[in-house]
């Protein structure tokens, strides 16, 4: 069964756990479209942030084996979440031209 993306594990230990967990889960493939999966967890973020308590902070490690498809998307979604309670981790992995991501 895959892991829910916004699984809530707690502390630096559960995300480790939850990224040791997915790794040997996944299969790499194209399009990279990463604005959409932002953008959800945003939504996430938003909404913890609107309660009284807002004690969760969230962050978003993503993994990919080719280039950014979806770039001014993607740039426009990490701004939008920019004042959110989250980080965003993106990882390039393998022999892909990764130099345009540095953008972000």
């Amino acid at each position: 069964a895959w892991p829910s993306p916004l699984a809530r594990p707690t502390g630096i230990q559960g995300v480790v756990e939850s990224y040791q967990s997915c790794l040997p889960k996944i299969q790499l493939y194209g399009p990279t479209n990463v604005a959409p999966i932002i953008s959800k967890v945003a939504r996430v973020a938003a909404d913890e942030e609107r309660t009284k308590e807002a004690s969760q902070y969230f962050i978003l490690l993503i993994l990919t084996d080719g280039v950014v498809t979806d770039m001014a998307d993607t740039r426009e979604a990490i701004v939008r979440a920019s004042y959110l309670p989250m980080s965003i981790i993106i990882v390039g992995v393998g022999n892909a031209d990764f130099t345009d991501m540095q953008i972000l």
